[in-house]
């Protein structure tokens, strides 16, 4: 279900902002997405699951954290950054 870190550093090169980034919000909001992703395909084959659930929850709810603070901070990265993950329709 986790990432694995060949993954977690294919999405630090896409989505950072220099070479080493790992702290960015579209790094972390790309990592927590690639994570939700993940989990999404988990409840298909175990939709009883409830405290995985749990966790689910509060990535969403840090993703969401992160897009409020990155849509106030800069629109530009917010609006390309959404554009390319594929999130707010």
């Amino acid at each position: 279900m986790m990432l694995t870190k060949e993954e977690k550093a294919k999405i630090m090169a896409e989505y950072g902002r220099v070479e080493k980034d790992t702290g960015s919000p579209e790094v972390q909001i790309a990592l927590l997405t690639a994570d939700i992703n993940k989990l999404n395909g988990h409840f298909k084959q175990h939709p009883k699951d409830n405290h995985s659930n749990r966790g689910l929850l509060k990535k969403i709810g840090k993703r969401r954290d992160l897009l409020k603070y990155l849509k106030k901070e800069d629109l530009d990265r917010y609006t390309t950054l959404t554009d390319k993950l594929g999130l707010r329709r």
